[in-house]
């Protein structure tokens, strides 16, 4: 065969790859190349604008946007102080798994199901047959075992053989051997698959060389949630974590896909490879013809199943090979999956199904998971359906402090709401729940500071009146470390006034991660660092926001610099500040003032009369006018003078008289602004 000598090298690699491991250090950064995961539209506008160039851009819902591309280093220092960027991180290169050379369809006992009409495509659930994704290197556009079941293809890496007919097409052979395995057609010549009838889609996301970069893989998987396929299988890993491989495994599994994925081939206890490890994902290890674990497969508490991968016999290009590896274990997998979401399967009845009938084969848990696939027990009929249990809170991924509220949302198809045993588990300790009518889910109070700060697992377990089970697991991270608060934003604003005081606004947010906000401090300040005015406002919960009105009385006057500060302090004494600096531009007048130098009375018996001595200033030189007013008792003017003034100050006598008993006089002075002082002596 042509790619005889090819699949020789790879037979010569042997098992000493993992799916998706980076090539040489793991998680190995690609100069310039990053991904800059948001929160926010705006802030993958702002990545995308920062970006020398945009590789891909994914979009997961409420889970968050990334941007993938190439970035300068100032372009990354800027994003990471951006509060809605979530994460940046490289966006290594990465391999496919490695393979040596299947007996595995009869040990699963899939071509019993075969006998008895099951093969993933019959249609039985009425939606059509199954749809099972190979996130690989592509697959073989005409190998004859495959051409009857395959759909639709995508290439995030375009095939690079001479020999290609799609972009899609396989130019390593990893990729049509794991299409081989879930779903080759039953026909007279070659190898059957799992799912011989179910649809396969290939997803190129790795190159010929089994090599690719993470964003491609996310894009892949992406894809397959878009397009609303019901298995992604993934036999590819990587010993590191990442935030967008795993918001786009998350992204999936809401959206209904099942995703299977290869543990790596590392041959090492608690080094299962991502995505396997998250728990989104059906984990897979590895076993041998004999039952026993394959020496190169990867352990782990995170191993849901184990299924064949020792020696696999599948289709190549242009033909057929035997290759080893947990690549090959996953397929069978996802081949099991397809035959259960075709009769009506939901990806978490499916996922439960299969690790609930799986055969025990005497492995620890880290090894073989809940046991050996057991097609034939998984897809066999069932008297009884599995019930459904999912998290409603907390959510995988999320921080927890405290205690907080836990919620399930579990329900069967035989019994009644409320009626099923639900428990979970935290670490090593198992909790109860109580239904609870009002929200209809099951429910607990968990102290969270009972465990030590990290992630945390919480699996729960629902159990019908038949004993059926399901499960589903989250991962959170435990922080009960008291957080400081922190004042978000603070700008200040001068305010246009009439009077000769310098006024600004300052507005202010404020947030605490621990939600027990008490107090905000404002303090204006002038350029020699002394207070002209401060003001306490009272602030609960966890965010608060607001302006505050700061006066320096009497010290206006433009260009006047002063700083505004900011200090929130929690209930447990914790403080954050932040300060800004405000310039008073105003261009005000200053007030005139006016007094009464003297008083004369000479009044008669019929008159009374004043002689009032007066003076009046302005700093500014602009008086206009001084008026002398003799009121009586209720403030009303018996008799007034009116003097027109200039200048800077200015003095006078005016005699004001009247027939009507006086009670005061009273100086005003106004300037050319209309500012005014007054000052009154009673008589």
């Amino acid at each position: 065969m042509s790619s005889h000598s090819r699949r020789e090298l790879l037979t010569g690699i042997g098992v000493g790859l993992g799916g998706l491991v980076a090539t040489g250090p793991a998680g190995a950064e690609q100069r310039g190349r990053h991904i800059v995961g948001t929160s926010t539209p705006a802030a993958r506008r702002a990545a995308e604008r920062r970006a020398e160039s945009v590789h891909r851009v994914f979009d997961f819902d409420d889970i968050g946007q990334a941007v993938a591309g190439r970035f300068s280093e100032q372009a990354l220092d800027a994003l990471r102080k951006n509060p809605n960027v979530r994460y940046v991180e490289a966006d290594g290169t990465v391999e496919a798994i490695a393979q040596t050379v299947p007996w595995g369809i009869d040990r699963v006992d899939a071509d019993a199901v075969h006998a008895d009409g099951e093969t993933g495509g019959d249609d039985t659930d009425g939606e059509g047959g199954a749809d099972v994704a190979i996130i690989d290197t592509g697959i073989d556009a005409d190998h004859p075992d495959l051409q009857a079941n395959l759909g639709t293809g995508r290439a995030y890496v375009d095939c690079a053989s001479t020999d290609c007919a799609e972009p899609w097409d396989d130019d390593n052979d990893h990729g049509t051997h794991c299409a081989g395995i879930a779903g080759a057609a039953d026909d007279d010549g070659g190898v059957v698959g799992v799912a011989p009838a179910a649809t396969l889609h290939a997803v190129k996301a790795l190159n010929g060389d089994g090599g690719g970069y993470l964003s491609d893989v996310v894009a892949g998987i992406e894809h397959t949630a878009d397009q609303g396929y019901d298995v992604g299988s993934l036999s590819l890993g990587t010993p590191s974590s990442y935030a967008t491989l795993r918001d786009a495994c998350r992204y999936a599994a809401d959206r209904g896909v099942l995703l299977v994925a290869a543990a790596g081939n590392d041959g090492c206890s608690g080094c299962v490879n991502y995505p396997a490890a998250y728990a989104t994902v059906v984990a897979v290890s590895s076993t041998d013809s004999d039952d026993t674990l394959s020496p190169f497969s990867s352990t782990g508490r995170e191993i849901d199943i184990a299924a064949p991968g020792g020696g696999v016999y599948s289709t190549v290009s242009g033909g057929y090979a035997t290759f080893s590896g947990t690549s090959m274990a996953c397929p069978h997998v996802a081949g099991a999956g397809a035959q259960l979401m075709d009769n009506g399967y939901t990806s978490a009845q499916a996922r439960d199904r299969l690790t609930s009938t799986a055969e025990d084969i005497g492995l620890g848990s880290a090894e073989q998971g809940s046991g050996l696939l057991d097609v034939e027990a998984a897809v066999g009929a069932s008297t009884d359906a599995a019930p459904t249990v999912s998290w409603v809170t907390p959510t995988d991924g999320e921080t927890v402090s405290g205690t907080v509220t836990v919620q399930i949302d579990a329900s069967d198809d035989e019994d009644g709401a409320g009626t099923l045993d639900v428990t979970y588990t935290v670490g090593s300790s198992s909790r109860s729940t109580t239904y609870d009518n009002t929200s209809g889910y099951y429910e607990d109070e968990l102290d969270t500071t009972q465990f030590a700060d990290g992630d945390l697992t919480l699996s729960a377990t629902a159990t019908d009146s038949a004993g059926t089970t399901a499960t589903a697991a989250v991962t959170v991270t435990t922080d009960n470390t008291e957080a400081a608060p922190t004042v978000d934003a603070l700008s200040a604003a001068e305010v246009e006034t009439a009077d000769g005081d310098a006024e600004f606004d300052a507005n202010w947010r404020v947030t605490d991660a621990d939600g027990d906000l008490s107090s905000v401090d404002l303090v204006l300040r002038d350029a020699d660092g002394a207070t002209e005015d401060a003001a306490t406002v009272s602030v609960a919960g966890d965010g608060a926001s607001g302006t505050t009105r700061l006066v320096a009385a009497g010290a206006d006057g433009s260009g006047n610099s002063y700083t505004v500060g900011a200090t929130v302090t929690d209930a447990g004494g914790l403080t954050g500040g932040e300060s800004t600096g405000v310039n008073e531009t105003e261009e005000t007048n200053a007030a005139p003032t006016a007094a009464i130098d003297g008083l004369r009375d000479r009044s008669n018996p019929r008159w009374d009369r004043f002689d009032v001595d007066w003076s009046a200033g302005d700093a500014d030189g602009d008086l206009d006018s001084v008026v002398v007013a003799l009121r009586d008792g209720s403030g009303r003017v018996l008799d007034s003078a009116t003097s027109r003034v200039s200048g800077g100050s200015a003095a006078g006598v005016d005699g004001v008289r009247s027939k009507r008993t006086a009670a005061e006089v009273v100086v005003t002075v106004t300037d050319t602004d209309g500012a005014t002082d007054s000052a009154s002596r009673s008589v």
